[in-house]
């Protein structure tokens, strides 16, 4: 075989070894993230869930309006500016 082979496949060879180790080292380093990423599901789940039951989210608004209508028109407030906030953000976001 030639010697510029050797030396290629040798070379492939480390590199192989090298890369077995960062992928080891990155799946040890991201056991860590396994939490944050877990409960960024179960909220995803639980927005999914709200998507398909519309009737119970609006039960539960109708249920506080008539309740405590004051809390639940300062609820209204707080996540008209929120919605705001966050269609500002995502249309300056989406013009960069």
């Amino acid at each position: 075989m030639n010697e510029k082979l050797l030396e290629l496949a040798a070379r492939r060879g480390a590199l192989g070894v090298r890369i077995a180790g960062q992928r080891q080292t990155l799946a040890r380093e991201a056991e860590a993230l396994g939490g944050v990423f877990s409960a960024g599901d179960a909220v995803l789940r639980g927005v999914d869930w709200l998507k398909q039951h519309p009737l119970a989210v609006g039960a539960a608004v109708a249920g506080a309006v008539v309740v405590r209508p004051r809390r639940a028109l300062r609820w209204a407030q707080r996540g008209f500016f929120v919605w705001r906030g966050w269609r500002a953000m995502r249309n300056t976001l989406s013009r960069l």
